[in-house]
């Protein structure tokens, strides 16, 4: 039996194809330094949230329509790649985490300096 719910080993599975599906299939060169920090999945397995954290981006938002556009094929790319009774439906949801940590990571350097 498997330490962890399924929930967990299949977000983690899902995480590691939809980034190699944006870095290797979306070829828009619009697209910023893109990471998948996360995957939440719902209990029925239904719905899968992905965390995205956007590095330097020149257009707010501009990336997140990109990947929202290519929804579809990234979620038939994930049907071709993992076997699953049901392929989850997508949601992309902008993962600030990244950007506060680093403004953190500034703050305590200023307030070591003075």
């Amino acid at each position: 039996m498997h330490p962890y719910k399924r929930s967990t080993r299949l977000s983690l599975l899902i995480k590691e194809e939809i980034a190699d599906i944006i870095m290797r299939r979306i070829k828009d060169p619009r697209i910023g330094f893109v990471t998948v920090t996360d995957v939440e999945m719902t209990e029925d397995l239904k719905i899968a949230r992905v965390f995205i954290s956007i590095l330097k981006e020149e257009e707010p938002g501009l990336s997140m329509d990109i990947i929202n556009a290519a929804k579809g094929m990234i979620r038939v790319e994930l049907s071709k790649r993992i076997r699953v009774k049901f392929i989850p439906s997508l949601e992309f949801r902008t993962d600030s985490s990244i950007e506060t940590g680093s403004r953190i990571d500034q703050l305590l350097k200023d307030l070591r300096k003075q």
